[in-house]
């Protein structure tokens, strides 16, 4: 079965002072249980803010870096979980189902690709 990369994608200028809804906690534990009964989920993690990374160039035979935060950066990778499912379109269903437990008052996107296998 494929498997998929799902990168969360926050602004994260905005998103740290946006509280999450009381209830928000239980939806996403109700979701992760039952996608991992679903026997679908291989790994997730939220990520540090860019603060704490460094961001590396290759342009013109050099590499350069950046310390973070990345303020040139609107929307940035909070998060990432990698999937298996029979396809994409499954792949899909479970991310869109993850972004509706959100608050109607947070902008949360999810961009999802499949990887190269072999």
């Amino acid at each position: 079965m494929p498997r998929f990369l799902t990168m969360i994608r926050i602004d994260e200028n905005t998103l740290p002072g946006q509280e999450p809804d009381p209830g928000f906690e239980g939806r996403a534990a109700a979701l992760f249980e039952e996608i991992n009964k679903a026997g679908v989920m291989r790994e997730t993690r939220g990520l540090f803010p860019t603060a704490e990374g460094t961001r590396l160039t290759w342009s013109e035979g050099k590499i350069s870096s950046t310390d973070g935060p990345f303020t040139e950066t609107k929307e940035v990778v909070g998060g990432y979980s990698i999937t298996e499912t029979r396809d994409k379109a499954e792949a899909v269903e479970w991310v869109r189902r993850f972004l509706e437990i959100h608050p109607k008052n947070w902008t949360v996107s999810a961009e999802v690709r499949q990887i190269e296998e072999g």
